[in-house]
């Protein structure tokens, strides 16, 4: 597994973001009969390469929305009711209509080890970030698109893909 080094992650999205986000248009609008049984094999490639913890970039640059269950979960964990959480931490995006943190980079994170203070009980939508390997692929293919100007796992992901497509 490498170190991820952010600099030239974004040099590589700079060269390539245009090509990639034409080839996950491709691959939506006629997915290969394989592709959701190829996704979780590159996944499994993917995870070898990537070592998130040197990278964090998702965390330093997005937010999570945060699920009633989620506030609940973590506003209690800090003692607090889910209305002194959300004041405190979060802010209400009216054109989302999600729960997102007021702040970036994250609160969350620690920035000298890349490692989040409350992993254990981080919101849902980190725990599942960057979905690489969704069941059926086609229907977070807008995901996979903004995802890979964030997510080298995402960006290597689709990489792998279009090595191994000809779509």
């Amino acid at each position: 597994m490498q170190a991820v080094n952010l600099k030239s992650f974004k040099q590589k999205i700079g060269r390539n973001k245009t090509a990639f986000k034409r080839f996950l248009n491709r691959v939506n609008k006629n997915p290969p009969k394989n592709i959701d049984e190829l996704t979780p094999k590159l996944e499994k490639e993917v995870w070898k390469e990537v070592d998130c913890l040197s990278c964090a970039n998702c965390c330093k640059t997005m937010t999570p929305t945060y699920t009633p269950a989620d506030i609940k979960r973590i506003s209690a964990h800090f003692g607090q009711t889910p209305k002194q959480f959300k004041d405190q931490w979060l802010k209400f995006d009216k054109k989302e209509g999600d729960w997102q943190n007021k702040i970036q980079p994250c609160q969350f994170l620690n920035l000298k080890t890349n490692m989040c203070s409350i992993y254990e009980i981080r919101p849902t939508d980190c725990s599942g970030f960057p979905y690489l390997s969704i069941k059926k692929i086609t229907d977070y293919m807008h995901v996979h698109k903004q995802n890979i100007e964030y997510c080298p796992a995402t960006y290597k992901m689709v990489e792998k893909m279009q090595k191994l497509l000809s779509v």
